[in-house]
């Protein structure tokens, strides 16, 4: 495919050792030459890199000293000829170079335009390419290589091979309709369709049940900590987060606004939110506060619900037990350090043994029993299986859940004994959607939406 040369900073902005301006495009090697003062770049070998200075052809002084990577086309990420231009970093350097590059022919990339060109290249298909920006976002040990084991391809394979399956499928029927005067080829019977269609459903069930996993692993969970005022909320965010977070006082009432934070707990990427604490004041800020931790509740994916074990439960405490009874919650009794007051029994009527968890964050008692309850209940377990392919985009979970509900309409027809040239056509509904998640089937429109979603220079 011949497109133009396109180019970007690659690395963030900011004050840094190095930053990357990088370069793809048929005339990457041709426009970076013009710069470089060093070797002739467009004849040292590919793969190489050499170390010269960019000149400004306008004043013919030198703007950096660089080392320039040469990577020829088809063995790069795009599949494109690609220079790498590695500058001192810091907020001048990259951006003067970067200007340079333009005037000298290239053309500014749009976002994750690097990624769409491996794309559209045939290097990597469009789940391998969203497992790009996955990589890049990962929180956690366990969702970088949930997102590495995507990027190598092993969903894609499985798709590749459940559709082929499929199309195989589709194929007999339309030989056996179109050309029945072929002895030589398989009847495609009823019975074989449904045994056929049998081993796609699994495979498709199977993605579908570890999904949740892997949708945890990549997005985090929606952590609201709520209670009443001074139970020790703050101190929590702070013990999760290991640094002051958050302003802690005896002061009830101290945090008046949300705070968020994300924490890798066990492998669990928790996007914690302080929440103000809930009771009935008139202070016109606070009452702000609390209504926003209302909020909070109706938002989150789980609830940290903590009470002080020094004191009595109160009608505050009453009234968030009501208010959470439906949701995924855990209940926190903090303070196990002072005088008891609470009555755990009543405690217990509101809630399981399992999700109650005895705190002392004071003295740093009860932390690894709450971060192995957390793991506990979002992970069925604490290994990610090196030879399962996960799937963690709500893309693609929408599409596989679309791909089995066309799937068992065929298998409904299947069983209703409607003629095959029928059935066929969930068969390729279900066919179409799996393609949707690596590509094949994606409209160019669904694609430029994708790839706008990623940085510049990636």
């Amino acid at each position: 495919m011949d497109l133009d040369t396109i180019t970007a900073i690659s690395t963030p902005v900011g004050e840094g050792a190095i930053s990357i301006v990088r370069l793809s495009g048929n005339d990457a090697i041709v426009i970076a030459d013009r710069l470089f003062s060093g070797k002739n770049l467009t004849q040292v070998d590919s793969h190489t890199i050499h170390y010269g200075k960019i000149i400004d052809p306008a004043t013919n002084i030198a703007a950096d000293e660089v080392m320039v990577t040469v990577m020829r086309s088809p063995k790069t990420f795009t599949c494109e000829d690609v220079i790498e231009i590695n500058c001192h970093g810091g907020m001048i350097a990259a951006s003067r170079i970067l200007e340079m590059v333009l005037l000298a022919g290239a053309r500014l990339a749009e976002p994750g335009e690097f990624t769409k060109r491996a794309f559209l290249n045939g290097r990597i298909d469009l789940s391998q390419a969203e497992a790009v920006m996955d990589v890049i976002q990962s929180k956690t040990d366990k969702a970088m290589n949930v997102a590495l084991h995507q990027l190598d391809g092993r969903l894609s394979k499985l798709i590749s091979t459940l559709r082929q399956a499929l199309i195989e499928t589709i194929a007999h029927v339309e030989v056996n309709i179109d050309y029945p005067e072929y002895d030589d080829v398989e009847e495609m019977s009823h019975e074989l369709m449904e045994e056929k269609t049998a081993y796609v459903l699994e495979e498709i069930n199977k993605l579908i049940e570890v999904a949740k996993q892997g949708k945890i692993l990549r997005e985090g969970i929606q952590t609201a900590i709520i209670g009443r005022p001074n139970v020790g909320k703050s101190s929590l965010m702070n013990t999760l987060v290991q640094e002051e977070r958050a302003i802690v006082t005896d002061v009830p009432g101290t945090t008046r606004d949300i705070i968020e934070e994300y924490v890798n707990v066990r492998g669990i990427p928790l996007k914690l939110v302080d929440t103000a604490g809930i009771r009935e004041t008139t202070d016109i800020v606070e009452k702000i506060g609390v209504d926003r931790s209302r909020q909070s509740l109706q938002e989150a994916d789980l609830i940290l619900f903590m009470l002080n074990y020094n004191e009595a439960l109160t009608e505050e405490d009453y009234i968030i037990f009501d208010m959470i009874r439906d949701l995924n919650y855990i209940v926190i009794v903090n303070k196990t350090d002072l005088q008891p007051a609470i009555d755990m029994e009543e405690v217990r009527s509101f809630v399981n043994e399992q999700q109650i968890i005895t705190t002392s964050l004071k003295k740093d008692v009860g932390i690894d029993d709450l971060e192995i309850a957390l793991s506990h209940l979002f992970l069925s377990s604490d290994q990610i299986d090196s030879e399962t392919a996960y799937v963690s985009n709500v893309r693609h979970i929408h599409l596989l859940k679309q791909s089995k509900e066309a799937l068992q309409e065929a298998r409904e027809a299947l069983s209703l004994s409607m003629p095959l040239d029928m059935v066929q056509i969930d068969v390729r509904r279900t066919w179409e959607f799996l393609g949707e998640i690596i590509g094949d089937t994606a409209s160019d429109s669904l694609i430029d939406q994708l790839f706008s979603q990623f940085c510049l220079g990636k």
